[in-house]
């Protein structure tokens, strides 16, 4: 029988950070359901019957599923041929192209989505006005604010995560069984449809749901691309009822945000239990990499397919963005004397711009400063104890990262507007608590890894000479595992930092962040500065980047 843990400082801090974990996670999202199902106390699921029963959110319910289906699939077939070119090829430039294909995943989705408006907007697109000159045609060719319009910018924007996945995987497979059947006569190509593809079925899966899961959970892009075009999808439908104000937009929130979190999380436990009763060995003891495959003849049309889908996927909405920020007068069209930093001046020397700015600055710094420190305890806890329920606090935070971003922002102002006990509702608390809750999934991981290398007599001949466990950590624990604590911080910095869909629900009168101002700019049609915003954002992502990828030689990104 094992015997309760001691009272010490080990078991206090641990404690307190599950404690945290419970609160904050957990409290909120069973506030949330109760609140869904109950009213004054008693089982009612009428505002489930008057929310389905109207067809704008049995409608906002079904594009939810089709685009998100849609995404996923177009997902994993643009990006397997992708992956399999990039990382099993002869292809000239893969170390460049893996660059720019996972760029994408970088880039925050509301400003791929603006970067989109510009370039395919019916009115003043600037794709649709090189169409229109170059073919002659009398209205424009492309309507982005169409579903095939959100469904393309979705795709473009969320397919790194099955790139990424899927590409991993495919590097480290066992090379055995293609050279099998390359040794029987079988040619590239059915080599990659009877061996590759089925042994790659768990991460084309894996990235496939994440996809989905992604693509669903969405606000800024089907709020900027899809309600123009009165598209409405369940984030855009909670957020218009959570503007009403009243009980009633808040229960019907409710309704719908409970209907996105069960959708959600289920598809990642059904994603989880698949994988786990699947034996797919696609990793072998032995030290080898996969073959490389010779392209031949079909090398330079890989690398055209590759490099027409980078330039499309990054190079070009980037390039709008940047052209766009640059330009004196929108009205003037694109020629060489409408360049300048006229748009730039107002943005970098306004107040109320700065101030969002440094705000978005201050509240990341915060959250991941503590989501750091909470990380490494959770870490520790399920890697370096034998404690009962060590995984627990590992389960919450992936519960937290794993749940809509719109339904934890649901869920934070319900429980914490003062209805039981906390309130911190339109402070800087509350939109730190959702970073916290949202973003500490990959600062677990991260340092959970570099912890499991970190051998357990170390630890024990510290506390055998007398030393205590927190001074454990701080001497000997934190200093060999501090490249991962650094990383670990940034990985909470960086999302926390351009965040919207949290922040647009949780912000208040002085607490606006940069994802807020420059979707307020974009909805307002103050194209310019959102284009200079814009760009201070991708400027700000790109260099704490560049910090990780030096940190981590590579392993970890943003």
């Amino acid at each position: 029988m094992k015997s309760l843990p001691r009272l010490d400082s080990k078991f206090i801090v641990i404690a307190l950070s599950v404690l945290v974990l419970l609160y904050f996670i957990v409290f909120p999202m069973l506030v949330l359901i109760y609140d869904s199902l109950f009213i004054n106390g008693q089982f009612d699921i009428s505002n489930y019957r008057d929310v389905y029963g109207k067809d704008v959110n049995w409608r906002a319910l079904t594009n939810t599923i089709y685009l998100s289906l849609g995404v996923m699939i177009a997902s994993v077939i643009i990006t397997f041929p992708l992956a399999w070119l990039v990382g099993r090829t002869d292809l000239p430039g893969k170390k460049t192209f893996r660059t720019i294909l996972v760029a994408s995943y970088m880039i925050p989705p509301y400003v791929g989505a603006i970067a989109w408006v510009q370039l395919l907007n019916p009115s003043v697109g600037y794709l649709n006005d090189v169409f229109k000159w170059m073919f002659h045609l009398s209205k424009a060719p492309f309507d982005i604010y169409t579903m095939w319009g959100l469904g393309w910018v979705l795709t473009l924007f969320y397919s790194p995560f099955a790139f990424i996945t899927i590409s991993r995987a495919m590097e480290k497979m066992d090379p055995t069984l293609e050279e099998a059947a390359r040794v029987s006569g079988a040619s590239p190509l059915k080599t990659l449809w009877d061996v590759t593809l089925p042994l790659m079925a768990p991460s084309i899966l894996a990235g496939g749901l994440l996809v989905f899961i992604a693509a669903g959970s969405c606000f800024g892009i089907p709020a900027i691309v899809g309600m123009p075009g009165n598209i409405e999808v369940l984030t855009t439908r909670i957020v218009t009822f959570v503007y009403m104000g009243d009980d009633k937009g808040i229960r019907d929130a409710t309704a719908l945000a409970v209907s996105l979190m069960v959708l959600a999380n289920f598809l990642l436990f059904f994603m989880t239990y698949m994988l786990g009763r699947k034996d797919y060995t696609t990793i072998s003891g032995k030290s080898t990499r996969p073959n490389i495959v010779e392209l031949g003849k079909w090398k330079w049309a890989a690398l055209l397919f590759v490099g027409g889908y980078a330039f499309i996927s990054v190079i070009l909405p980037l390039g709008s963005i940047i052209m766009t920020s640059f330009l004196v007068s929108m009205s003037k069209g694109i020629e060489l004397s409408n360049f300048g930093f006229d748009a730039w001046v107002p943005v970098i020397t306004s107040t109320q711009y700065l101030e969002s700015i440094w705000l978005s600055v201050e509240y990341a710094i915060i959250a991941a400063c503590i989501g750091t420190l909470l990380s490494i305890f959770v870490a520790y806890l399920s890697v370096k104890t034998n404690i009962t329920g060590r995984s627990i606090p590992d389960l919450l935070v992936v519960l937290g990262g794993s749940t809509p971003s719109i339904v934890i922002a649901l869920a934070l102002i319900i429980t914490f507007s003062g209805n039981y006990g906390l309130n911190i509702y339109s402070t800087m608390w509350i939109l730190i608590v959702s970073y916290l809750v949202k973003y500490m999934t990959m600062s677990v991981r991260t340092i959970a890894a570099s912890l499991s290398q970190v051998h357990i007599s170390l630890e024990e001949a510290a506390l055998n000479s007398g030393a205590s466990w927190i001074r454990c950590c701080k001497d000997i624990i934190m200093p060999l595992i501090a490249p991962s604590i650094i990383a670990g911080w940034f990985l909470i910095f960086m999302p926390s930092f351009y965040e919207l869909t949290m922040s647009n629900l949780l912000y208040g009168a002085d607490t606006k962040t940069i994802g807020v101002l420059l979707y307020e700019l974009q909805t307002y049609a103050d194209t310019q500065n959102a284009s200079v915003l814009s760009v201070i954002i991708l400027i700000i992502v790109l260099v704490g980047n560049l910090i990780l990828n030096k940190l981590t030689g590579g392993k970890v990104s943003i």
